[in-house]
């Protein structure tokens, strides 16, 4: 063991440009996984519609190539060529392989822009086996190339061109990353959502690959407008029969359209300045909404293109500026009496919206950029729709009158749910007195120390509860696949014995709607009995299935212990190779980590190929996949939650089409069939 006298001057290491990217990558995209893979076309986009935002760029071509790799093409100005007299070399060098280096920190390359930490395309560059960039710029077409970071040549002038614009083309590191294959769905998913938000830029996405050929454009006139037609189209359509149905009883008289405005979503943008801590800024504020006749409410927001999935104070200025203006002409309308209130809930009751707020320097909560934190667009967002908004309703009586009366039927109806929400916890609880009779828990009340394992089977359990440390680490044994709650109502839900048990056992309740979609209960993480609930399944096809149902379960009923990151996945290994002629053991979690150890020792190893969890012995399992210190845990997000929750509806669902369709494009990548 080390001492004292160990550590001085030559134990402290200096990391140098884009050295701290390739040790800690996790740090600056997020993930190595799949979504950190996705994360790096992204910031290559960014750029591109950066350049668009400063009125310089109007198409975007993104092509996955046959070899693996993603190349992204816009018409902008180019990243500049010249030489930066500080450096030495050209800014395009400058910009690939320095951190925080671009022009989006006060020199005026860009007033607004999504990449405030100036990280992105320099972290692609490090975390990419290879990348090369060429610039079309002031006749002449420039041409460079690096390797994990690193400058393989200067960059050079090749020919002369009269087009103009940026060409990355990157190949992301199979050292770093846990899989280097692009997912075209997901890709699309984005780009189609950027297009949307920056209405007249056009988007090409095309797929080169062998056996998955495919190619669409995406350019949207009404920008946020046509987000908003597209996140409402069920709902006219529910409406659009419900009135036809009507007609043919001849009581269309008697009908009121519950989608307002019924013709198009309500829109407006603003731009101005506000002041941020002294500073003045300048920013633009777009909006478009619609009521539709159901119980949710959707509202997405975006600040410079990023979607804030956690909201932020844009989110809370529209929220806090909509229930104000509901609730004074409720009071104005007497509907209310001066001592009811209406919660804003109420007032969200059937509501779509798409908030994009364009800043100067946002504040983000970190650099995946989920939640923005810049205080003072909270009042800009606020007054913008008080003003925009409130006028729209001073002059369309018809619609105020319509989804007014809708917020006074929402508070209604919480109302009488909330009468009856008490009775129904009552009949729940003696449902489900007691522990789970199979849960083994653990001894530690502190809720915050506290995790529980959902394993796979009684075997594993088994080893599981004589492997864990009971202080603090409880067990759930789970017969086999779990059922399938994404069609089932409430009722059969609660009729499995395994979920009942979950339910129990978590102690935080779960979401209830009546049959009319209106809350009668909801998830009390505050009352949870675990900080981690941890899906522990066998690393195979049966343990993937159990886990995207699970996922599944706590998504619909839970949906605030995803939301909140209590929900993870214990990542077991595949492999535990022994080296010939030694006791010397290691685990694998993929085939390439097994194939590139077993390349480094000749292939002189005895391979386990563990099936399922109940092979190993409780040391094992503990060192592997249970020790805190030691094991990987996966933190599930609510959008795994919803991608699981798709696949679901998509190979267990009502529409046999869907599935044949996904069946024969996806048929030809089977490698190992589990019959």
């Amino acid at each position: 063991m080390a001492n004292e006298h160990d550590y001085g001057a030559g134990q402290i290491r200096v990391l140098k440009g884009l050295e701290p990217v390739r040790l800690r990558p996790g740090m600056y995209i997020g993930s190595t996984d799949e979504r950190g893979l996705h994360h790096c076309v992204y910031e290559v986009i960014d750029n591109c519609v950066d350049e668009a935002m400063a009125g310089y760029c109007t198409k975007v071509d993104v092509i996955l190539q046959k070899d693996g790799a993603c190349t992204v093409i816009d018409n902008g100005r180019g990243i500049p060529v010249g030489i930066m007299k500080e450096e030495g070399v050209s800014a395009v060098e400058v910009v690939l392989t320095k951190l925080h280096a671009g022009g989006k920190f006060g020199g005026g390359g860009y007033e607004i822009s999504g990449g405030l930490h100036g990280v992105g395309v320099s972290c692609v560059n490090a975390l990419s086996s290879k990348m090369d960039v060429q610039v079309a710029q002031d006749g002449g077409l420039w041409e460079m190339s690096f390797s994990r970071g690193i400058a393989q040549n200067h960059l050079t002038k090749i020919s002369s061109t009269t087009r103009r614009g940026t060409t990355i083309t990157f190949y992301p590191d199979p050292e770093i990353f846990e899989t280097t294959e692009f997912d075209y769905a997901t890709l699309r998913h984005r780009i189609q959502e950027l297009a949307f938000l920056n209405k007249g830029l056009e988007f090409h996405l095309k797929d080169e690959r062998d056996l998955k050929q495919q190619e669409e454009t995406f350019i949207y006139k009404g920008g946020i407008i046509e987000y908003v037609e597209l996140l409402n189209a069920g709902e006219k359509e529910k409406e659009a029969k419900r009135l036809e149905e009507m007609q043919k009883a001849g009581t269309d008289d008697k009908y009121e359209c519950k989608i307002v405005p019924e013709d198009k979503p309500f829109y407006f943008t603003k731009t101005g300045t506000f002041s941020d801590h002294g500073t003045i800024k300048k920013y633009e504020v777009e909006v478009a909404l619609q009521y539709n006749g159901g119980y949710s409410e959707k509202i997405l927001t975006f600040a410079n293109n990023i979607n804030t999935v956690e909201g932020g104070h844009h989110l809370e200025g529209f929220k806090f500026s909509l229930l104000k203006m509901i609730k004074n002409y409720a009071y104005e309308m007497k509907y209310l009496k001066e001592n009811e209130e209406i919660k804003g809930d109420d007032t969200r009751e059937g509501l779509v919206a798409v908030i994009s707020v364009k800043l100067e320097s946002p504040q983000f909560e970190g650099q995946t950029k989920t939640k923005l934190g810049t205080p003072g667009i909270r009042q800009v967002v606020a007054k913008a729709l008080e003003d925009e908004f409130g006028s729209y309703l001073e002059e369309n009586v018809k619609e105020r009158n319509a989804i007014v009366a809708k917020a006074i039927l929402a508070k209604k109806g919480r109302e009488a749910a909330e009468k009856v929400q008490e009775t129904m916890r009552k009949e729940i609880l003696n449902d489900f007195s007691g522990l789970p009779g199979k849960l083994a828990d653990c001894t530690s009340k502190n809720a915050s120390e506290c995790e529980i394992y959902l394993v796979e089977g009684d075997s594993a359990g088994g080893t599981a509860k004589t492997g864990r440390d009971r202080r603090f680490q409880a067990i759930m044994p789970l017969r086999g696949k779990i059922l399938n709650v994404q069609k089932a109502t409430l009722a059969r839900a609660l009729s499995s014995e395994e979920i009942k048990n979950m339910i129990t056992a978590f102690g935080c309740g779960i979401d209830q709607v009546d049959e009319n979609g209106r809350v009668i209960s909801k998830c009390d993480t505050s009352k949870l009995k675990y900080d981690k609930i941890i899906s522990m399944t066998d690393a195979d096809v049966d343990g993937s299935h159990i886990r995207i149902l699970l996922i599944t379960f706590i998504f619909k009923f839970m949906r605030p212990v995803i939301e909140e990151g209590h929900l993870y996945a214990a990542q077991p290994p595949l492999y535990k190779a022994t080296k010939k002629g030694s006791k010397e053991e290691h685990y694998f979690y993929s085939d390439q980590e097994l194939e590139d150890y077993l390349v480094s020792i000749d292939r002189k190893a005895e391979i386990q190929r563990y099936k399922g969890l109940g092979e190993m012995d409780k040391e094992q399992l503990w060192e592997t996949t249970m020790d805190p210190e030691r094991r990987t845990l996966l933190r599930i997000t609510v959008q795994d939650a919803e991608k699981a929750a798709e696949t679901v509806e998509m190979l267990m669902g009502d529409d046999p089409e869907v599935r044949r369709i996904f069946i024969e494009n996806n048929a030809t990548l089977v490698k190992d069939l589990d019959i």
